[in-house]
């Protein structure tokens, strides 16, 4: 029997030809797969320019309706060209297949980052929902009603700006008043008159704008519940609860957008217009680290701002900031410590995942198993450590993340880190709390820490050979507030490293490597040929792993649990 994956080299082939356009492409690597369709980057051969590649074999699209509804798809999307929108290049087939070649968000979908970070800051949530907003009124002005707007269907690019995609539900209003009948939509996101079949047109999207974000600002949707037909029935009631701790302009605005009445939900033109938009603070940019870790708000405050409010106002809704001194040349700003509980929610959760997994009736330990069409490039980790060194017998631990930011964890539990940039730096007090400064300006009683930094930097850099492959780093991300190492030990077989993520990374002696997130519930595993790959636990338990993974996570869940043990009580 031939495998998947020998099966998708065969039917959708490493060299692609476009006849209509003339272009040659190449297929990448695997990014993911969802409905009918898969996902590969491609690459233009004679460009170099490279592209998402939505493979939609014709195997699948057995129905009429099947095929008319991917033409449909490739119909209004061909028609869209904004720059919230996901670019649309070109599409075309041959005898297997059809090829719908995308702009290429690499920074996967808001779903990711509402995994990794749960609730977002207002900040944040303004210039993502701002820009939401833009994309949904270029597509309202133009008949279109997209029908599924949610977390998973809105992407990133490099610049974290956000791109609407996936047009498989959409529809064109052709005339004034036109309703729409058919039950469509995603659980968590529909709108109440959806579900009773009373006729539907552009308030639906104002529904799942609401949905949206509700989910950004207070981590969990606003109607979810643990059954498919309570929350249906909680939705049809307009049944949910605002908590208290949301500002007065943003619980408005949510509100607005969330009636059961379709026509007392504004347009988006007069969302645009709404208080929430003007009563804080709006980004002119994000780092790539608010990816995994929430932004320091006194970039956010001193940074080029479209609107700004009082920094007293700040100082009282969102971070704690005091000033500390004395300094070499310049004043600093110190944040309190992320949710110190979130360490302790993390490590319960993993246990909890891999313990399920590894004592599952169905888990399987077999070879060749878990192949690359298996494995989920979206729930990979965004921080990693690629280098480490141990000097605790003086100093402490030295270690690079995946991006080159360099961090030293003292023997006194005091932290260093030096982003990217080799200008930025962050110290960590014994109470967690963040301060900033520069390699230039910093208070003099670091000068011996500085120094040591530098030389773990040097060390590193000029000794060790990197774990995994680069990650980019922009120009704005000087302003990254990046996780850090919160505890490490060694053991005879290996190094277990745990970041303030959530993270769990454990080295071990002959080279392998694995990446634990309870966030994305995944592992990372780097065998001894340095191959990349991330697998949800799921998968695992559905399809098995080989005895060398099996065995690694084993490894895994007896050191938690003996962390928990010690230090949890």
């Amino acid at each position: 029997m031939t495998s998947t994956k020998e099966d998708d080299k065969r039917e959708i082939p490493e060299i692609i030809h476009d006849p209509q356009t003339n272009s040659t492409y190449q297929r990448l690597r695997f990014f993911g797969k969802g409905g009918f369709a898969r996902c590969y980057e491609m690459q233009d051969i004679t460009t170099n320019e490279v592209y998402a590649g939505k493979v939609v074999s014709k195997k699948l699209l057995v129905k009429s309706t099947q095929k008319e509804k991917t033409a449909q798809e490739i119909s209004i999307h061909r028609s869209l060209k904004h720059k919230h929108v996901v670019g649309f290049h070109s599409f075309f087939e041959d005898s297997l297949n059809i090829y719908i070649v995308l702009e290429l968000c690499k920074r996967r979908s808001m779903m990711e980052l509402h995994k990794r970070r749960k609730a977002l800051s207002e900040p944040e949530t303004r210039f993502y929902m701002h820009q939401i907003l833009l994309g949904v009124q270029y597509l309202h002005h133009k008949r279109i009603i997209h029908r599924d707007l949610k977390l998973g269907n809105l992407f990133l690019d490099d610049e974290l700006h956000v791109k609407i995609g996936d047009f498989g539900l959409a529809a064109r209003i052709e005339y004034e008043g036109e309703r729409k009948q058919t039950v469509c939509g995603t659980p968590n996101y529909i709108a109440p008159e959806i579900l009773t079949k009373k006729g539907h047109s552009f308030e639906v999207d104002i529904w799942s704008l609401g949905c949206i974000m509700y989910t950004l600002l207070v981590g969990k949707p606003p109607f979810e519940t643990s059954t498919l037909q309570d929350t249906y029935k909680r939705i049809k009631k307009c049944e949910y609860r605002i908590p208290s701790t949301l500002r007065k302009p943003a619980a408005a605005m949510i509100v607005m957008q969330l009636q059961s009445n379709p026509a007392l939900r504004p347009c988006v033109d007069k969302l645009l217009q709404h208080e929430f938009f003007t009563s804080g603070i709006m980004p002119a940019a994000l780092p790539l680290s608010c990816l995994t870790t929430a932004p320091r708000m006194d970039q956010l405050v001193e940074g080029d701002m479209l609107h700004r409010r009082p920094l007293n106002e700040v100082n009282s809704n969102e971070h704690v900031m005091i000033v500390d001194s004395p300094m070499k040349r310049a004043s600093t700003i110190t944040e309190r410590p992320v949710d110190p509980n979130a360490y302790k929610k993390n490590l319960y959760a993993l246990r909890d995942q891999l313990s399920a997994m590894l004592h599952s009736s169905k888990l399987k330990c077999r070879q060749e198993c878990l192949t690359d069409e298996l494995s989920d490039p979206a729930a990979q980790p965004l921080v990693w450590v690629g280098k480490w060194v141990d000097y605790s017998d003086k100093y402490g631990f030295g270690y690079q993340l995946c991006d080159e930011s360099v961090g030293v964890m003292f023997n006194d539990t005091t932290k260093l880190i030096m982003l990217a940039n080799g200008l930025n730096v962050h110290y960590i007090n014994r109470q967690g709390q963040e301060q900033y400064m520069t390699m230039r300006e910093y208070p003099t009683d670091l000068d011996k820490k500085m120094k040591l930094l530098t030389y773990f930097r040097r060390y590193m850099s000029e000794h060790l050979m990197k774990a995994g492959a680069s990650v980019p780093v922009r120009e704005s991300d000087g302003l990254s507030r990046l996780p850090h190492l919160h505890q490490w030990f060694r053991t005879t077989l290996a190094v277990i490293m745990y970041l303030t993520n959530g993270t769990l990374q454990i080295n071990f002696q002959d080279h392998t490597k694995i990446i634990l997130c309870p966030l994305m519930s995944a592992v990372t595993y780097i065998d001894v040929d340095k191959n990349f790959r991330t697998f949800r636990f799921s998968t695992i338990e559905e399809h098995g792993c080989d005895k060398k993974l099996y065995t690694n996570l084993k490894y895994a869940l007896e050191k938690i649990n003996s962390v928990v043990d010690k230090t949890l009580g």
